[in-house]
């Protein structure tokens, strides 16, 4: 089959000119690829050029064939469930042929399956909804995205192109998007960091400052690939230091043997009885080659301090931050959280319970439930900040923190050093250095203003201030941590939190991580 995309050394640059990645060539026809790469690195940029919002740095994008683009957010609240399918027009032409007032043109462009195809379609997707006349503002965020979802099928683009489409979606809103991506027999280009997500794709783009690479595969097959490349990379970057290493060493070498051999000529200079021309002409002769040996060694030092730096480049950019976890001394038999009978309730309604529940040790337990069943109501009534409708609560009080994904307890205008010292005020400033440095955060990295980090780097940042503490708390509640980071910035918080030894309480829709960090219980609101 004939490529619906086609990319032909497809650059991208930021509006200041600094390319984000370089000589993308790529044909895409009847397949699923999944785009991936640090935030930033130009994935939503390349899905806006190809749906032809825009112009490429450098190169040429064709497409061929109707593009479908899954709606995110709606424009307008008050629009109904038929517009935002994209079927009012196409209804409304059914009644009024029905009612036998319908034109000649209604006749000619009537989709007689049409009402078929949407009650089947809202099936599909887990919204067995009749009333088409609701307005929109009356469903949930979960089935909003399953709405457009719906719409793509019925639509029937000829590509698809999704920005992050499983972004704080419950497990209904996942099941519909993947059954998507799973069914889809046209063209589709998926950017995402989910690693689940990506398991259902044909091929992996990867874009970095370094290079762009294709993968045959799934996720699975991208990470073996991945750690191939790492650990070719921490090869080459120990090959440049060792290689440096000898350039150094012989031009040292080279400058002990000619400072000897100095020595020794001008002690002897007169006493060969040789004229004194002769012996000038001797020294510059060998001046000149001490000349020519002094510019060989300086471009075999530049030479190798420049590979140097392009090996450091590739393993930052491929190789994983070390982070490590200080131990919290959580015992495992210490009751850390007790809930007997509690219930919760908004707005006038009862969100979930009646819920018991116990946490001893260092557990690690993942809340589950769709959008709105009360998760985040959970974690504060857990952290205290909220007060249970009815049922009583034990916990370890002064030793539980919440951690989310905005990292607000951070101050956006101060320093990491500054944040770290103002939270632990207990901290000098080589210990305050060295809580930043178990976190990746060193040297000159701990001066930098928190509102200028990533949110992946906000977020380890707001780990290693709470795990600093003089009492570290024993208990983690987590929400939603990996929303909106990339692939390596999620990997990185796993490890910190594989690390970890107290106790996990964990509201997360990504399956990946919860795997990766550990739970083995989970909690299901309904």
């Amino acid at each position: 089959m004939s490529a619906h995309i086609s990319l032909d050394q497809v650059g991208v640059s930021t509006p200041e000119g600094r390319a984000l990645f370089e000589n993308l060539t790529l044909a895409i026809g009847a397949e699923r690829i999944g785009l991936v790469g640090r935030n930033g690195s130009g994935k939503s940029t390349l899905l806006r050029l190809v749906a032809g919002r825009g112009e490429p740095s450098s190169g040429v994008i064709n497409v061929s064939g109707r593009i479908g683009e899954l709606a995110q957010r709606w424009p307008d609240d008050t629009i109904t469930l038929a517009e935002a399918l994209g079927v009012a027009d196409g209804l409304a032409r059914l009644e009024r042929l029905a009612r036998g007032e319908g034109l000649a043109d209604d006749m000619a462009e009537a989709d007689w399956t049409l009402e078929h195809r949407v009650a089947e379609t809202l099936a599909k997707v887990d919204l067995p909804e009749r009333d088409l006349a609701r307005k929109i503002s009356g469903f949930s965020g979960g089935e909003r995205t399953r709405i457009a979802i719906a719409r793509l099928w019925l639509e029937a683009p000829d590509i698809l192109l999704l920005d992050e489409p499983t972004n704080n979606l419950d497990a209904p809103g996942r099941a519909a998007i993947l059954a998507l991506i799973d069914e889809w027999r046209g063209a589709a280009l998926v950017a995402s960091h989910d690693r689940d997500l990506l398991e259902h794709v044909d091929r992996i783009v990867e874009l970095t400052p370094v290079g762009v690479s294709v993968f045959t595969g799934g996720w699975s097959a991208f990470a073996a690939a991945r750690e191939a490349r790492r650990a070719e990379a921490a090869g080459a970057l120990d090959k440049a230091e060792s290689d440096l290493r000898r350039v150094k060493d012989q031009v040292q070498l080279q400058r002990e043997m000619k400072q000897r051999k100095d020595a020794a000529g001008k002690a002897g200079r007169f006493a060969a009885g040789q004229s004194k021309m002769m012996l000038d002409f001797k020294q510059d002769r060998a001046e000149a080659s001490q000349g020519a040996a002094n510019r060989l060694a300086g471009r075999q030092l530049s030479e190798a301090n420049e590979a140097l730096d392009k090996a450091k480049a590739r393993f930052e950019i491929l190789v994983p931050l070390n982070v490590v976890a200080p131990s919290v001394n959580l015992p495992s038999q210490k009751l850390v959280l007790a809930f007997e009978d509690v219930t919760a309730e908004a707005g006038g309604r009862v969100l979930f319970g009646p819920l018991s529940i116990k946490v001893t040790g260092p557990e690690r337990i993942h809340i589950a439930g769709s959008n709105g069943a009360g998760k985040s109501t959970l974690l504060r009534l857990i952290a205290g900040e909220r007060a249970p409708a009815s049922g009583s609560i034990r916990r370890l009080d002064g030793r539980i923190a919440m951690l989310d994904q905005h990292a607000d307890a951070l101050d956006p205008s101060q320093t990491l050093l500054a944040n770290m010292r103002a939270a632990n005020p207990e901290l000098n400033d080589n210990d305050a250095y060295a809580a930043l440095a178990r976190f990746a955060f060193r040297n000159k990295k701990a001066h930098q203003i928190v509102s200028t980090l990533s949110g992946g780097e906000r977020l380890r940042a707001a780990l290693s201030v709470l795990l600093a503490a003089s009492e570290p708390p024993q208990l983690l509640l987590l929400d939603e941590p990996t929303n909106h980071l990339d692939i390596d910035s999620i990997e990185v918080i796993e490890r910190a939190l594989i690390g970890y030894d107290g106790a996990l309480i964990v509201v997360s829709h990504d399956p990946a991580f919860i795997s990766n960090i550990g739970c083995k219980r989970e909690i299901a609101l309904r």
